[in-house]
């Protein structure tokens, strides 16, 4: 049985989540980096236009202390909460508290095993079934070895590169799925505007490599948050692979990251062992094992 001393205290001010998270934070740093950031972001930029479901919550232990974070704030179907690690009974009070605002949940991505409990919670409740759709991977830059040898130079986005960005950004998760051997066509819903991507544009989170004047690599970054900032998505056209661009992207990316005083960290597709050698050899370290969870019918 769930202890009642657990609790959850939930927020649609995404400053002033991290206000009181803030210890949290700083001590989870890395794991809970995807959440602070999007906090982060809301905070300067405002909700998601498209995101039908906008909340950060915080799990609080018997003695007050929180011990895990999660958010809702997608802008696409099914539109899955993000949790980080917590204990089992605060997991399963989560879950039940989110079955309890009414909408449906969807599904749960985030660290593991608290990601699993989460969705398993909610299914119970709703009498649906679990799939895990993804199995990811958290890692954490120690020291950069950027690649050598790679033709080109890296760049940041412009203005002027905004059609290819949005083409290019659209079709990550296509290209992934691909890679991973899975079906195309679950994350339909996943695509950027024109607008998005601009603003994306103007703050400096698109890295473009150049080769012979032509674009041939899309590494997206976010600046820290309490001192750690985010690597990805990280694309190259099927024509332009094979050639390293994407680990000259990603060096550049993260020493953006670097330079800027933070930890850069990325997330890696399990399924996809060819970008997870890649990072090893730029100096990435596994951290966290991560994954997504949908709700399905039974």
């Amino acid at each position: 049985m769930v202890p009642e001393e657990y609790t959850v205290v939930s927020f649609d001010d995404p400053g002033a989540f991290l206000a009181a998270g803030q210890a949290y934070f700083e001590e989870h740093r890395v794991e809970a980096a995807m959440i602070a950031v999007t906090a982060d972001r809301a905070t300067r930029d405002g909700r998601p236009a498209r995101a039908p479901y906008f909340w950060f919550a915080l799990v609080h232990d018997p003695a007050g202390d929180v011990v895990g974070a999660a958010m809702r704030t997608a802008a696409f179907a099914p539109y899955p909460l993000y949790v980080t690690s917590m204990p089992d009974p605060a997991a399963r009070l989560l879950g039940r508290w989110v079955v309890a605002l009414g909408a449906d949940p969807g599904g749960a991505n985030g660290t593991l095993p608290a990601a699993g409990v989460v969705a398993e919670t909610m299914a119970a409740a709703l009498d649906r079934g679990v799939e895990m759709t993804m199995a990811t991977r958290l890692w954490e830059l120690g020291t950069l070895v950027a690649p050598t040898g790679v033709r080109g130079r890296g760049r940041l986005a412009t203005g002027a590169d905004l059609d290819l960005c949005l083409a290019w950004f659209n079709d990550f998760r296509r290209a992934a799925d691909e890679q991973a051997g899975r079906t195309s066509g679950a994350h339909e819903g996943e695509a950027l505007t024109a607008e998005d991507l601009l603003t994306r544009i103007d703050q400096s989170r698109v890295v473009l490599w150049e080769d012979d004047g032509a674009v041939v690599h899309l590494t997206g970054l976010d600046h820290p948050v309490l001192g750690v900032g985010h690597v990805g998505p990280v694309y190259t056209p099927l024509e332009h692979r094979g050639h390293g661009y994407a680990a000259a992207g990603v060096a550049h990316a993260s020493r953006v990251i670097v330079d800027a005083g933070g930890t850069a960290t990325l997330y890696t597709d399990l399924d996809n062992p060819v970008s997870n050698g890649v990072y090893a050899r730029l100096g990435y370290v596994p951290t966290f094992d991560t994954a997504n969870f949908a709700l399905v019918s039974r």
